[in-house]
């Protein structure tokens, strides 16, 4: 089963984040997939993650159908789709929990400065314990 951590997130400043996880798991030479909620959002990341940290290189690609993404260490997608077979999941967007199984570690947000998104990121917790998840908040 899956181990799911919760990042809190006390200011819009979720890319930020995505980077600083993906980078930490590519530094442990984990394969990573970063899912975003659509297109504008990926290609965004996409570039942000070339520029975040000037003294990192995080190697990645942008899974958009038109670039093979199977050797890439971190793919960024919209979809539920995992073409390099990674083992950690950034879910810049909630994903299903059968998508969510497939992975050996997966990361999700509790977005505390604003109120609805906190409420849902709350009831993903109580899902997740029910299905027997046992997550954790960072």
């Amino acid at each position: 089963m899956a181990e799911v951590r919760f990042v809190r997130l006390d200011r819009e400043e979720k890319a930020l984040h995505l980077c600083r996880i993906a980078d930490e798991h590519f530094l442990l030479g984990s394969r990573v997939l970063v899912v975003v909620g659509d297109e504008n959002r990926a290609v965004t990341l996409d570039r942000f993650m070339w520029v975040w940290d000037k003294k990192s290189f995080l190697p990645h690609s942008l899974d958009n159908g038109t670039v093979d993404c199977m050797d890439e260490p971190v793919v960024i997608s919209t979809m539920e789709r995992n073409p390099s077979q990674a083992k950690v999941l950034i879910m810049g967007t909630p994903c299903t929990d059968e998508f969510i199984n497939r992975f050996d570690l997966t990361f999700d947000f509790a977005e505390t400065y604003n109120e609805q998104l906190a409420e849902a990121a709350r009831t993903r917790f109580r899902r997740y314990r029910k299905l027997g998840y046992s997550p954790s908040m960072e």
